[in-house]
């Protein structure tokens, strides 16, 4: 199968510092795949470079290839604005728009590309607000503020609010660390559910999450992608002995 998005030698820097070292990545169209390692591994720095976020980090620079869809994001021809509507990301910590209603948090994006007929604008929010299972949760409460929702509820606003965009590839960092458990259990059941729609790729320190959900992870260390492979033989028969010694909590 030709993979969604393909990495060949990534190299990233902030400054003269090396944070990322020529890692080579695909990921397969319609899968949840985790990336997973200690805190300071370059997991996180990864992600950010598959939308370009990099671009506005002051220092900051990406080598190598990144291909989405056989596209190079990095091409300067390809407009990083539009190609992250291609490639949503939903953070650690819920970040709605604070001065902004449910329902235009979820329409944001299709507002900032020029859409201004309602009805489509309503038939995408609810769509998209289904799709992040919130629908019921506050389909009385479109015109209220975000802020008004719980954290739980804000979370699944900011995924619902980059489904709105349809999104070939939607980045997670660590989306379930700021929430309780019942939420927690209510986005892990919504990426098994969104993998049908899109394909994701989540940072994770919790490797009971990571087992539950993806369907294969990545084991970053010291900046060096140490292992990817089927979730099932990362956890159970990881080739390398680093990657044995993290999955089993000898250290991280």
């Amino acid at each position: 199968m030709t993979p969604i998005l393909s990495a060949k030698n990534v190299c990233i820097f902030y400054g003269q510092k090396q944070a990322v070292n020529n890692v080579d990545f695909e990921v397969q169209r319609g899968s949840v795949n985790a990336l997973i390692g200690p805190s300071g591994c370059g997991k996180t720095t990864f992600l950010r470079a598959i939308n370009r976020m990099h671009d506005l980090t002051p220092g900051a620079r990406v080598t190598g290839t990144i291909l989405l869809d056989g596209q190079d994001i990095y091409d300067p021809a390809v407009d990083p604005v539009s190609m992250r509507r291609r490639v949503g990301m939903v953070f650690q910590k819920p970040n709605p728009f604070p001065t902004m209603s449910v329902f235009d948090n979820v329409v944001s994006g299709l507002k900032l590309a020029g859409e201004r007929n309602n009805g489509k604008l309503m038939e995408v929010a609810e769509r998209s607000l289904r799709g992040a299972a919130l629908w019921d949760e506050v389909k009385d409460r479109l015109k209220t503020p975000a802020t008004g929702l719980s954290g739980g509820q804000q979370q699944r606003l900011c995924i619902a609010r980059a489904l709105a965009v349809d999104p070939e590839i939607l980045l997670m960092d660590e989306p379930t660390s700021a929430l309780d458990p019942a939420s927690t259990s209510k986005i892990e059941d919504l990426m098994t559910e969104l993998k049908k729609v899109t394909t994701i790729i989540i940072v994770t320190h919790n490797m009971q999450q990571a087992a539950r959900v993806s369907d294969t992870a990545s084991f970053f260390l010291n900046g060096d992608l140490v292992e990817h492979g089927p979730t099932d033989q990362i956890f159970t028969s990881p080739r390398d002995e680093r990657t044995e010694a993290y999955v089993t909590g000898r250290f991280g």
